[in-house]
């Protein structure tokens, strides 16, 4: 790193092949300090624990969520040409996709140190590529360093037991000297956004749990077909799989720098999604501590909101659907969004193909809004069917025991980053 002198490690971590890290890619469990009491693979660590460096930490984070210059737009659409496609929610791009650019996720972790939130879902890029296309990785991990906010002292509480956790994570998961990345996705945003690109491309929903039009949208026929509809369902479970992908390509990056770094670790989804947002019930295990309700008439409890941290595009965290609209359009249009012309950009004339989007009109801004308040006055809460708030992918970061991998598997259970990990990023020694 710049001004410090990284480990040996650091440096062979950056030309790692692309090729190696994807065909050696394996979920290694075992950390240091870890034992399984029991069955064919019984195993009691006889290393010491040894928790991720600030700069392992940082480099894993950074993979997970960092921003990497600026998102290159949708370009095109026939409906609405030559107007430039509104859909994206950010500017920045970062190193994982999302549907549409919408970018509705957050990335949280925590060790033993803390809870925090990489705050980059709205960050302006860090620095303009280079002729050739790079950026400077020193860089990209400042730029994530200095967008760590620390929400909670200590390690994330929620227990490694059942039923927080799957029974075959219990011997394994957060445990101490490990690093848990969480992924965060703000549905309410993402499905009304998914109202507005339903709008823009001339449907609008229907409520088919009560087999019935929104009653008052023949109101809207000025501006769009009535009898072209979507189902709320469909709607909302769309939604939920695009979101899904996001959250599962964000953890994706970091199993790769695993390898790259030789840490262990894998990604996975044993772990109870209300339960980590905070509406276990138990005090004990507040997990990420988000707000939530509860109605007789939903299966599960819907987490809608941290305050101050991420706060879900719906009440109570806005008076109304028309207030959380516009919120919606003041990330799209406002200083600093993917539509503002002064915001910068990766073009030769960026002002030019910002200002080339229509901002939503204040007609448009009102179906939108009244479509998704009538959601929330029906079914209590928005979306209708499924949470606010999501998650459903996680990434675990640890140092490997190879002690384990050498008494039970023939060679090759590890890869030479794994092998020489503890002398390349930890020549002072660790044992």
């Amino acid at each position: 790193m710049k001004g410090t002198k990284s480990p040996p490690g650091f440096q062979e971590m950056l030309s790692f092949p692309l090729v190696e890290a994807l065909l050696g890619r394996r979920s290694r469990r075992f950390f240091r300090g870890a034992e399984i009491p029991d069955g064919v693979l019984a195993f009691k660590s006889r290393r010491k624990e040894l928790p991720l460096t600030e700069l392992e930490k940082m480099l894993v984070v950074s993979a997970c969520g960092g921003n990497t210059s600026w998102h290159h737009l949708i370009y095109r659409a026939a409906r609405y040409a030559p107007h430039l496609s509104n859909y994206a929610g950010a500017a920045g791009g970062r190193t994982f996709p999302s549907a549409a650019g919408f970018h509705t996720s957050q990335t949280f972790f925590t060790d033993d140190d803390g809870v925090y939130l990489l705050e980059m879902r709205d960050a302006p890029a860090f620095a303009d590529r280079a002729a050739d296309g790079s950026l400077d990785p020193e860089a990209f991990l400042a730029n994530v360093r200095q967008r760590v906010r620390k929400i909670g002292d200590g390690r994330l509480k929620l227990p490694s037991e059942v039923p927080f956790t799957e029974p075959h994570n219990t011997w394994v998961f957060n445990k101490p000297s490990t690093l848990v990345v969480i992924p965060v996705g703000d549905l309410s945003q993402h499905v009304l956004l998914n109202i507005c690109y339903m709008l823009q491309n001339g449907l609008v929903l229907f409520d088919d749990v009560h087999k019935r039009p929104i009653p008052g949208i023949e109101r809207f026929r000025d501006i769009v077909n009535v009898a072209n509809v979507w189902p709320v369902t469909f709607v909302e479970q769309w939604s939920l799989s695009e979101l899904t992908v996001e959250l599962g390509a964000s953890c994706y990056p970091g199993t790769l720098m695993l390898q790259a770094m030789g840490l262990g670790g894998w990604m996975f989804n044993g772990v109870d999604p209300f339960a980590m947002l905070g509406a276990s019930g138990d005090p004990e295990a507040p997990g990420l501590g988000f707000r939530y309700d509860t109605d007789e008439r939903w299966p599960y409890p819907n987490p809608t909101g941290l305050e101050g941290v991420m706060e879900g595009y719906c009440p109570p965290h806005h008076p109304d659907m028309r207030a959380a609209v516009e919120a919606l359009c003041q990330r799209k249009f406002g200083p600093g969004g993917p539509f503002h012309p002064d915001t910068p950009g990766p073009w030769k004339d960026s002002r030019k193909v910002r200002s080339a989007a229509r901002a939503h009109d204040e007609r448009f801004k009102e179906c939108v809004a009244f479509q998704a308040q009538y959601l929330y006055d029906t079914f209590g809460k928005f979306p209708a069917t499924v949470p606010a708030m999501f998650l459903i992918m996680y990434l675990q970061a640890h140092h490997l025991d190879l002690d384990f991998y050498d008494e039970f598997y023939e060679p090759g259970a590890y890869l030479k980053t794994h092998a020489a990990h503890m002398e390349r990023w930890h020549p002072e020694g660790s044992d």
